[in-house]
């Protein structure tokens, strides 16, 4: 959530910033007129309460004395029923700005590209070479489901579309990958790893920005505490310091974690329905940053870095690319995705999402950090990214490392987590 105060200092720089986000104008004038008034109204009935409490000592000294005091008394009759209407104006114009406020999208950062969607992302670099094959490469799907290690069928028999069972060498495929990412991550990149709650409360999906403008990407039990099945583990590890003030001594922290996914992926019908890229439910190691303000751009690049380098592990050719004002998720203030090469789609396919979100949702979770310099409580910076999809690096494996004859071999630094096998056939 954004401060108020930049629509109040920097008013033209705002509706650009937030025109870019796709935010229109009217909707950020509306937000600081309500803001506006919203401010006149109180400090009116704070004018109106003050003369309540000096008349209503007079009073007191008018019985006190023994004199007429019914005037006065009549006065303050009135003068409490305004009160109560301006308060309960006051609550209606707040509902107002709340509702606009927890739906606009954080202000990129200046070193963000401006564009409307996708089109306007920009590559920074890439790493490896796509294979040349000598044989036309089948889609991760087919080879699967010819070595009969994932069964798409039987999966949206039991759950519907877009679920799916890992068997035998699959299942030992996913498992080697979580185990090698957290591995990496734990012991090379310095996180400490969590295993967090897989259902939160709204007020965590409120947290990180997932509530209330995206309800309808969700899976929410029906019954009265609103538990959410959770999004990513983004969600649980950012609100593990929900409402607490930390030491900056302690800063930066880094968490870990491997949990399910759980995406109910509205607007995504027709996009991606055979295969691995696109599922209800799949497995992902995440990765939070708690930073102080000063480094967390720092944080961002070297976070970017820990996901690349699962992928450099596994010898997996990828690019990086700077996404675009248009096409940013809505708290991120800068974010990186990493896309992997997928062959039979000939094209790169985003693996990672490496985002600051900078104050935005340190400010909507409550998380705040004691300032060493000044000795004030202040706003830490939070940032998440996938380290990395296991489900998108499962169909990156098979299909850059498919052989002529349907078997599949397995990258060296995941040999030692396959127990020592080195290729997945049918024999």
């Amino acid at each position: 959530m954004l401060d108020v105060k930049i629509l109040r200092d920097n008013f033209e720089a705002t509706v650009e910033a937030l025109g870019n986000r796709g935010v229109a104008r009217e909707t950020v004038e509306e937000w600081r007129d309500l803001d506006e008034k919203r401010r006149q109204l109180i400090m009116k009935t704070e004018q109106d309460k003050q003369y309540r409490n000096t008349v209503s000592e007079q009073i007191a000294q008018l019985k006190r004395q023994k004199e007429d005091a019914s005037a006065a008394i009549a006065d303050m009759k009135q003068v409490g029923e305004n009160i109560k209407i301006l308060d309960q104006e006051i609550a209606e114009i707040t509902e107002k700005i709340d509702y606009i406020a927890t739906r606009v999208p954080n202000i990129a950062d200046a070193s963000v590209p401006v564009g409307d969607d996708e089109e306007g992302n920009v590559e920074v670099r890439r790493h490896g070479t796509p294979r040349a094959f000598t044989f036309q490469p089948k889609p991760h799907w087919e080879i699967a489901e010819d070595l009969g290690i994932l069964d798409f069928e039987r999966g949206a028999k039991v759950s519907g579309s877009r679920f799916l069972y890992y068997k035998g060498m699959g299942a030992r495929l996913e498992r080697a990958l979580y185990n090698y990412m957290l591995d990496m991550h734990t012991e090379k990149h310095g996180y400490t790893e969590v295993i967090p709650p897989y259902l939160v409360n709204e007020k965590a999906m409120f947290g990180t920005g997932n509530f209330p403008k995206f309800k309808e990407d969700v899976f929410q039990l029906d019954d009265e505490r609103k538990l959410t099945l959770i999004p990513t583990a983004e969600v649980p590890l950012t609100n593990y310091y929900a409402n607490e003030i930390l030491d900056q001594a302690d800063l930066p922290i880094y968490f870990t974690a491997l949990s399910p996914s759980f995406r109910s992926e509205a607007g995504s019908a027709g996009r991606d329905t055979r295969g691995l890229i696109r599922l209800h439910q799949f497995n992902k190691v995440e990765m939070v940053k708690f930073s102080a303000p000063e480094t967390s751009f720092d944080e961002l690049e070297k976070m970017t870095d820990d996901a690349e380098d699962i992928l450099r592990g596994l010898e997996l050719p990828y690019r990086t690319i700077v996404l675009c004002t248009g096409d940013m998720g809505f708290s991120s203030a800068k974010t990186y995705d990493i896309e992997v090469w997928i062959p039979a789609q000939d094209t790169y396919r985003e693996i990672s999402s490496c985002s600051n979100c900078v104050d935005f949702q340190a400010r909507r979770a409550k998380i705040r950090y004691r300032n060493e310099e000044t000795g004030k409580v202040e706003l830490l910076h939070t940032l998440n990214g996938s380290g990395v999809a296991v489900g998108r690096t499962v169909a990156a494996i098979l299909e850059n490392f498919q052989e002529a004859d349907g078997s599949v071999s397995i990258p060296k630094a995941l040999i030692p987590y396959m127990n020592g096998v080195t290729r997945i056939s049918k024999d």
